[in-house]
């Protein structure tokens, strides 16, 4: 099992889904909301809501994700650990295009990392509901 002491700060960063199930608008429809993390400090780096409808349209999502994330540490990580999930071959490319290695994990090896920020997440949508 990974856990944040086996990383140095910007030697590796996670990208997960905060979300649980689609967020749902009235106007723009459902997004997701992606979030890239540094793995040993656990500090989210950036976020980007990505629509659920239009696949094409989470490429330009995903690459202000990374850009974001940069303008935060001012580098990029060697490697970013990918679980497996629906924006994994969108994050996948973008990682690959920015000189990234993606390193494949499941999901249940990187709850160390994500559970906090998943639950803070949870209840912060609780609260606006």
């Amino acid at each position: 099992m990974l856990h944040p002491n086996q990383f140095q700060v910007d030697d590796a960063w996670i990208a997960f889904q905060l979300n649980d199930d689609p967020i749902c608008t009235v106007q723009d429809g459902e997004f997701n909301c992606l979030c890239l993390m540094d793995a040993a400090s656990c500090f989210i780096l950036s976020t980007a809501f990505v629509g659920t409808s239009e696949p094409g349209s989470s490429e330009l999502e995903i690459r202000r994700l990374f850009k974001a994330a940069f303008a935060q540490k001012k580098m990029l990580p060697a490697r970013l650990f990918l679980p497996t999930s629906g924006f994994e071959n969108a994050l996948r490319a973008e990682a690959k295009r920015q000189r990234i290695s993606v390193v494949s994990a499941k999901e249940a090896e990187l709850r160390a990392f994500t559970s906090e920020a998943r639950q803070g997440f949870r209840q912060h949508l609780q609260l606006r509901r």
